[in-house]
């Protein structure tokens, strides 16, 4: 196990998720990714009246992904990464597919993840991101319960 992935988002789901893709990375010497998704709505949308409207989400965005940036530091400040190369991945869209992305693009050989992070609406037993990812991933899935 070369490369592993592991999905951030501040929840305690992910950070001990986080804890064990470190206990896991140490162990089998691999390579560790962080990811952090920023979901930003889409450009287009409308109105009750029915009109669209265009919204430029450019500045947002970047002021998102230096938050989102400032966020990894800090979370990976209170893990003990000695002897683990460690690299972060901040990015923006749907968090599923752009987990799933990096996996496949990354060519990783695992995903370690909590079963549920800050969703509005929590599935009893894993969360709906979590659900996609297990569904379409295209490497193992380690879930780690809370």
């Amino acid at each position: 196990m070369k490369k592993i992935l592991v999905p951030i988002d501040g929840s305690a789901a992910s950070q001990k998720a986080a804890e064990k893709g470190v206990e896991l990375a140490k162990l089998f010497n691999s390579e560790l990714t962080f990811i952090h998704v920023i979901y930003i709505p889409d450009t287009v949308g409308h109105t009750k009246y029915g009109i669209y409207m265009e919204y430029d989400f450019k500045e947002m965005k970047e002021k998102m992904i230096a938050t989102g940036t400032k966020f990894v530091d800090s979370f990976l400040e209170g893990l003990d990464l000695n002897g683990v190369a460690v690299e972060k991945l901040i990015v923006t869209g749907q968090p599923y597919e752009e987990i799933l992305a990096a996996a496949e693009d990354g060519k990783f050989d695992l995903i370690v993840m909590g079963r549920r992070g800050f969703s509005k609406v929590k599935r009893f037993f894993v969360g709906s991101v979590t659900q996609r990812v297990i569904s379409d991933s295209p490497c193992p899935v380690f879930i780690v319960l809370e």
